[in-house]
């Protein structure tokens, strides 16, 4: 029995393009409403990302119809009932209801239908089941309501076979309780990820990666890793150790500093204690070159940083940039547990806020008046006067770097025998 309540405070059912949208699909016998996550998110009075609509017409008439206002539409997934419709530079995706006929997991065959409890039943949360009418009234069949309430996350009927359909429901399932949920993961839906855990083996890395880097920054995270951790679930996807301690420092490291939550950088932390770690992670996940690159530098040594003094510090801002430096500070320190003082790690976290890296002054020309030819000499000569000019904390006046570059001559000039 399905049930309903009126959402408030909710104009954009009243005006602008989602209004617009359901007004030219709610005439003429047919219906559409609001569904899923927009649903979900305006119940919990947050912000509504994507908003989807489901509709009882067919695709050809969501087509015909967006034609006749003047609206694009885009066949994004027609074969499977879904037009995107594009109002205002606003895309959203508009599906037929659907029924299964027969399952084959994610190559389902379904049908188009015209039954709302039908087409809620076959999603995979019942958070995620509800749909909104354009009056505001929440359709619920589901369950979803009660859910809400409790910060639940549950599957839709028979958590085993929602899984069969789709085994990349399993990280759903963490990613969303993470995000939505409170306490503890429900429990049937638990046991049945645990249990189907294998079936992570049969997804791409590209669906696990976009999971997974969700995951990495939903409120909950620390938790729902956890949990995924006790499960045996993190193995099967990273390849490797899943360090849940260091993750959880690593969260409480960024709110301490008031940083935006970096999925890389928790990554790095849940998963990379030497660079091996960060490149097989990489690969498994699919990372892009810039993810690859910034995990790879945070298992850089990062276990020489411990009792690092400004000074060193500043030389490796220099080499590194502020960004890497942060994050593979940030490693050290969640992996440094709590016999360190938290003090001075904040003092060299924050260290790129107060200080930036100057640019080294000295030039080829530099060199080659000094009788240093142009080649291979010349580049090492510059090497070696970046160092000491490093060693000697970055001095810019004149006097200082004349004799940074008078003594990287003379060094070179007696280790060469030149």
């Amino acid at each position: 029995m399905s049930k309903q309540r009126v959402l408030g405070d909710a104009p954009w059912l009243k005006s602008g393009p989602a209004a617009r949208v359901l007004g030219l699909l709610n005439r003429d016998g047919e219906e559409a409403r609001v569904v899923g996550g927009a649903v979900r998110n305006a119940l919990l009075k947050i912000p509504l990302g994507d908003i989807d609509i489901a509709t009882t017409a067919l695709p050809d008439e969501v087509v015909r119809r967006a034609k006749a206002a003047g609206i694009k539409s885009v066949p994004t997934g027609i074969d499977h009932g879904t037009v995107t419709l594009v109002v205002d530079a606003h895309p959203f995706e508009v599906t037929t209801l659907r029924e299964d006929t027969e399952t084959f997991g994610r190559k389902a065959k379904v049908a188009f239908g015209r039954d709302w409890a039908t087409d809620a039943k076959r999603r995979d949360f019942t958070i995620n089941g509800l749909s909104v009418d354009a009056d505001g009234v929440v359709h619920d069949h589901v369950g979803g309501l009660e859910d809400i309430a409790a910060r639940r996350v549950r599957f839709i009927g028979d958590p085993n076979q929602r899984i069969v359909e789709d085994y990349l429901r399993i990280l759903r399932f963490f990613r969303i309780h993470a995000a939505y949920g409170a306490g503890e993961p429900d429990r049937a839906g638990y046991l049945a990820c645990i249990a189907a855990r294998a079936g992570l083996a049969t997804l791409s890395a590209e669906r696990v990666r976009m999971e997974m880097l969700k995951l990495m920054v939903a409120e909950g995270a620390a938790g729902a890793v956890l949990a995924m951790a006790d499960g045996g679930l993190l193995l099967p996807i990273l390849g490797g150790v899943a360090y849940t301690g260091p993750f959880a420092a690593m969260i409480a490291a960024e709110r301490e500093l008031n940083l935006k939550p970096d999925a890389v950088r928790r990554l790095g932390a849940l998963a990379v204690a030497v660079t091996e770690d960060a490149r097989r992670v990489a690969m498994r996940l699919r990372l892009s070159n810039a993810e690859t690159k910034a995990l790879d530098s945070m298992g850089h040594r990062w276990w020489r940083l411990a009792g690092m003094d400004e000074a060193r510090s500043r030389r490796l801002i220099y080499r590194l940039g502020a960004e890497r430096y942060r994050d593979r500070l940030l490693l050290a320190w969640a992996r440094a547990g709590g016999n360190t003082d938290p003090a001075h790690w904040r003092e060299l976290a924050t260290l790129p806020e107060r200080w930036s890296a100057p640019k080294f002054p000295l030039k080829a020309a530099d060199f080659i008046a000094r009788g240093i030819a142009e080649g291979p000499a010349l580049g090492h000569v510059l090497t070696l006067a970046e160092d000491a000019w490093l060693a000697a904390d970055f001095p810019l006046d004149e006097t200082a770097l004349k004799t940074v570059a008078d003594e990287t001559v003379t060094r070179f000039r007696r280790d060469h025998r030149l």
